[in-house]
């Protein structure tokens, strides 16, 4: 398996949750989807070292031939209307002379693609855009394949350094340059689809808007934790729903059947690692994260753990409609058990990250916390 801590897939880790013990009894069996999986995580491994070095020459381009970049990240701000975003003005040409050498741009570059959202994904796509293809029996173009797949693993990973800026839990050295890069990342990942065609530049719009919609709330969301309620989460959670959702969609480069069954699976599995992701990071940074699925439940139970236990029934909720998404697959769909795996190993990392707080049991904690913070 593929994450940023890999030992969650560790022959021990495996053992501790009922999914990781399927995922053990599929490998000893050799099962059709363990092999799938294994044949595309291990091409992944092999191909994510030549994505990351075009990601930095792409972006180390764009920033050189920027001769105003403070136009460049106004015009971010103002389409994704958030100022927070972006560097102060006085500081963009520091940034940018800092940036401009290659060895400090990979390192940030590096930085954001240690995301379990971005590994997790890379051989996801590869697969789907594969069995698309497959599906409706395109000619094979390496280019195209790898622009569009490029260029979704791209805008996944805008969301890394603008949910570090936001959340201010982690690269805290490091946020500033953030500001910088991310109007140049969002630059190249239209680029890169837009050569999927137009109506796959269109979907990726669409669902860049609404990912913007889910990131607007969660920050108001922070300001405000008491307003919290169940529809302003479900909006909240576009920000996952709408990335995942429109990046499966435009593997099968927008047509149907497959592009509105890959959407969602998809979108419904990244909102079950969304869950699995407020657990993780609640025992990462000691403090229920906010806004979350946890704080809205232990809000409305006055249990925080019954607040998390909700909310592993609510990641069961989305991984249960993930797996619908199989369900509807054409029957010559050969890449349906490389699906069934895949939902597996969400239910295992979810599954794992809520044994781990078990074990812990910083409830007690957790809660003074949340009185301090939610009046």
């Amino acid at each position: 398996m593929s994450g940023k801590d890999e030992s969650i897939f560790s022959k021990e880790a495996l053992m501790g949750t009922q999914a990781g013990k399927d995922i053990i009894k599929q490998g000893l069996l050799r099962s059709k989807g363990y092999k799938q999986f294994n044949e595309y995580k291990e091409r992944a491994e092999q191909e994510f070292g030549g994505f990351a070095k075009r990601f930095v020459m792409s972006l180390h381009s764009a920033i050189n031939i920027d001769n105003n970049p403070a136009s460049t990240m106004q015009k971010f701000a103002d389409e994704v209307g958030a100022s927070e975003l972006i560097p102060d003005a006085k500081s963009i040409p520091d940034i940018k002379a800092r940036l401009s050498n290659p060895d400090v741009l990979q390192d940030r570059v590096a930085r954001i693609l240690n995301s379990n959202f971005v590994k997790m994904t890379f051989p996801v796509f590869d697969a789907l855009y594969d069995g698309a293809s497959e599906y409706f029996g395109d000619s094979l173009s390496q280019e195209k394949r790898n622009a569009v797949i490029d260029g979704h693993i791209i805008a996944i990973d805008l969301s890394e350094p603008m949910d570090r800026i936001v959340d201010r839990d982690e690269d805290l050295e490091y946020l500033e340059d953030y500001k910088f890069m991310n109007p140049y990342i969002l630059g190249i990942a239209r680029s890169k689809i837009a050569q999927g065609g137009d109506a796959v530049l269109k979907a990726f719009e669409e669902g860049f808007k609404d990912a913007r919609v889910g990131q607007y709330i969660d920050i108001k969301l922070k300001t405000n934790p008491s307003s919290i309620n169940d529809e302003n989460m479900n909006d909240c959670y576009k920000k996952y729903r709408a990335v995942m959702g429109t990046a499966g969609r435009n593997m099968a480069l927008n047509r149907r059947p497959l592009g509105d069954i890959f959407h969602l699976g998809m979108a419904r599995a990244g909102e079950g690692v969304g869950c699995g992701n407020e657990i993780e990071d609640a025992i990462k940074n000691g403090s229920v994260k906010i806004p979350s699925w946890p704080l809205y439940y232990a809000l409305n139970t006055g249990d925080v753990r019954r607040g998390f236990e909700l909310t592993m029934q609510k990641s069961e909720l989305y991984l249960k409609e993930a797996e619908m998404a199989v369900e509807m697959l054409p029957q010559n769909f050969q890449l349906k058990p490389f699906l069934e795996f895949l939902f597996l190993t969400v239910r295992h990392y979810n599954q794992y990250w809520y044994n781990q707080l078990i074990k812990r049991m910083p409830f007690a904690e957790f809660q003074r916390k949340i009185e301090a913070v939610v009046k």
